[in-house]
């Protein structure tokens, strides 16, 4: 398609939607939740502490105080959580338009989730895709619904090894190879899904999108807090801001010319 600049005033009324971002508390997320929300959308941000996402809410209403937002505790690194918040999402709501599934961890040491599984493979990968496969009745039923998954560009050195693919009990992990390993699998499972959806004829479609390199949360995980209050002035001239890095999220959650099956980045469609 077509890789003209594309800029938040070409998003369309999304008055009636029903949007769920997860992790729309901070970074790349909550910009996505408030654009979202600015242009009319009814956005439900997911997140584990229901603390940050209320002061996410009062950021948004101070700029939009029309803004419909909704705060929902969710932990993809507990499927108990993830089972919780899709009961309670059932019970509020009658549709889901747009899933987007944001929310991840980057770079961490070895760890498990409450259910097992490695950390980041747990969080970023297999909370997502039991978040999806619990609403994804109510995602087929809504037309023209779509679910996008964020990924990386670092997928593209990434290792399946399914001899290991959860380093049981830690051996040979390395925190950026598992991090790779789950941004892989969030666009292996886009395009299954997308599989998925045309097989059984539906209007749903799935699509990726990376933010490229931005200036985020998931990078003070990477330096630490010290390091991170220490470089963000002089990162800044680098690296681009949230806002911009949310963009193409934002692009493949709502932009009428994309398709199923397509990966959104800062320079369009890849």
């Amino acid at each position: 398609m077509s890789k003209q600049k594309w800029t938040t005033d070409s998003i369309p009324d999304l008055k009636g939607k029903v949007i769920v971002v997860t992790g729309g508390n901070s970074g790349i997320g909550f910009e996505s939740a408030k654009t979202f929300a600015s242009k009319g959308g009814t956005v439900i941000i997911a997140c584990r502490s229901l603390e940050k996402g209320e002061q996410a809410k009062i950021k948004i209403l101070d700029q939009n105080p029309e803004s419909d937002i909704e705060i929902m505790e969710l932990d993809l690194a507990d499927l108990n959580s993830v089972r919780n918040f899709a009961a309670e999402f059932r019970r509020k709501h009658k549709r889901l338009d747009i899933l987007l599934n944001n929310a991840g961890i980057m770079i961490v040491p070895f760890g498990l989730t409450r259910d097992g599984f490695e950390n980041q493979l747990g969080t970023n990968h297999l909370g997502h895709f039991a978040l999806t496969g619990l609403l994804l009745d109510m995602i087929i039923s809504t037309p023209n619904s779509r679910v996008v998954n964020v990924s990386s560009l670092a997928h593209k050195k990434a290792v399946l090894d399914f001899d290991n693919l959860l380093y049981d009990n830690g051996p040979g992990y390395h925190p950026m190879d598992a991090y790779r390993r789950s941004k892989l699998a969030n666009l292996l499972f886009t395009y299954e899904l997308q599989r998925f959806f045309e097989s059984h004829k539906c209007s749903s479609i799935a699509v990726a999108a990376h933010p490229g390199v931005s200036l985020t949360n998931l990078v003070r995980h990477k330096v630490g807090d010290f390091l991170f209050g220490l470089l963000s002035p002089v990162a800044g001239i680098f690296l681009q801001s949230s806002a911009m890095g949310a963009l193409p999220l934002i692009r493949a959650c709502v932009d009428p010319d994309v398709k199923g099956g397509e990966y959104y980045g800062p320079d369009g469609s890849s």
